[in-house]
């Protein structure tokens, strides 16, 4: 059973692109130390030093075509950024954020909603969040209850999102709400919209989740109470939001995986340094299969997700369908992560709990790409359903 897409890339020139970006993130991950974002995870302060030296070299402009003023390239560069910076321990989610918020607004926008929404985030002077999760309708987002209602020439938006990560940091947040009610629509992806909003304005509330999940921006709860939003703020059509939805969504996925597979190796580098120098028998320890097979087996899943990561961004660059890849990614590289910071922790004994030793510190980021953005389970039914047409189990 084969689902390759139809889309054709040269796998040669995939590889060059990212082995370019990666020389170029390295320039910028050499000058901020794993203890430089360990005193910003601690203190939940953004990294912006870091974000700044980013905008500097043009890695924030990735994505964005050469004449709107960014650096070009597409998913196979962002994800090379992404899992660069993590395997370095560099931990900077609100690239993923803006890197998948933008992905909609950039090929269903206006030039002017692009001028506005995106352009400012180039340099890094401006930063975007997503908001998708309700407190009720959870993974279910076509039950969501968000509404935005016609009022003039704009919007009346109500409603909550939860979850919401760096909120606070972000200036905008891509929102998607409804322009339709549920009840009121035929099928249940009829009605939903995109919509660019403000963080700080009026009828915004952010409250602080009290979650930690090892990342510098802190999750939140966001109340919107009667927001008006002008109509240059939805992207697309009214009600027709669903593609540019789950364009977002695949190329979150393909970041998350990112993030995951960098993480990953940068805990095996520890655990392998430490395995061959700890000799409490005489010898290293790594050279003892029950540590040393344990750690090849997370190296040998954690570069299987890197090859269907590849896969899927390229496939999305070249504008094939990337859904069922970037959910195969995020599974294998989610997996892959945990196996690895597992592996790192039983390699490291006692001392793996030691937060000195920064490993017991990786675990909840690595931990939480199981669940978020969207749980494997989930993932599992839809490859079940979607790629192996077996009935739908939920």
């Amino acid at each position: 059973m084969s689902i390759a897409s139809e889309a054709q890339f040269d796998q040669a020139r995939v590889a060059e692109r990212m082995r370019d970006i990666r020389e170029a993130t390295r320039v910028v991950s050499e000058g901020f130390s794993r203890e430089y974002m360990r005193e910003c995870i601690d203190n939940h302060r953004f990294p912006q030093e870091a974000w700044e030296a980013l905008g500097e070299y043009g890695l924030l402009g990735i994505t964005i075509p050469e004449d709107l003023g960014g650096s070009g390239g597409g998913q196979v560069e962002l994800v090379a950024l992404m899992e660069t910076l993590a395997e370095a321990g560099l931990v900077l989610p609100m690239l993923l954020l803006t890197g998948f918020a933008r992905v909609p607004i950039i090929r269903n926008g206006t030039p002017g909603q692009i001028e506005r929404f995106v352009k400012p985030t180039i340099s890094g002077a401006e930063k975007l969040c997503f908001a998708i999760t309700e407190p009720d309708a959870g993974t279910n987002s076509f039950a969501m209850s968000t509404l935005a209602t016609p009022d003039g020439d704009g919007y009346r938006l109500t409603g909550r999102k939860v979850f919401i990560s760096g909120a606070a940091d972000a200036d905008r947040m891509l929102v998607v709400a409804r322009t339709q009610k549920a009840g009121e629509v035929k099928r249940r992806t009829e009605g939903m919209s995109l919509f660019v909003v403000d963080t700080d304005a009026p009828g915004v509330e952010l409250q602080p989740l009290n979650i930690d999940v090892g990342w510098p921006e802190r999750q939140y709860l966001v109340f919107f109470d009667d927001v008006k939003l002008d109509a240059g703020r939805l992207i697309g059509n009214p009600g027709q939001g669903l593609a540019g939805m789950f364009e977002a969504l695949n190329s979150e996925r393909l970041l998350v995986t990112a993030m995951s597979v960098g993480l990953g190796n940068y805990a095996l580098k520890k655990a392998v340094a430490y395995a061959n120098e700890r000799k409490p028998f005489g010898t290293p320890i790594g050279g003892y299969q029950a540590i040393q097979h344990r750690l090849a087996e997370a190296k040998a899943e954690l570069e299987a997700a890197r090859l269907m990561m590849i896969h899927a961004a390229a496939t999305f660059d070249a504008g094939g369908d990337a859904g069922s890849h970037a959910n195969m990614a995020k599974l294998l590289g989610s997996r892959a992560a945990v196996k690895a910071v597992e592996a790192a922790l039983q390699t490291h004994g006692g001392y793996g709990f030691d937060r000195d030793y920064d490993i017991i510190t990786l675990w909840p980021s690595a931990r939480l790409m199981e669940v978020a953005p969207i749980n494997n389970e989930m993932l599992l039914n839809y490859i079940g359903e979607h790629v192996l047409g077996l009935p739908k189990s939920y």
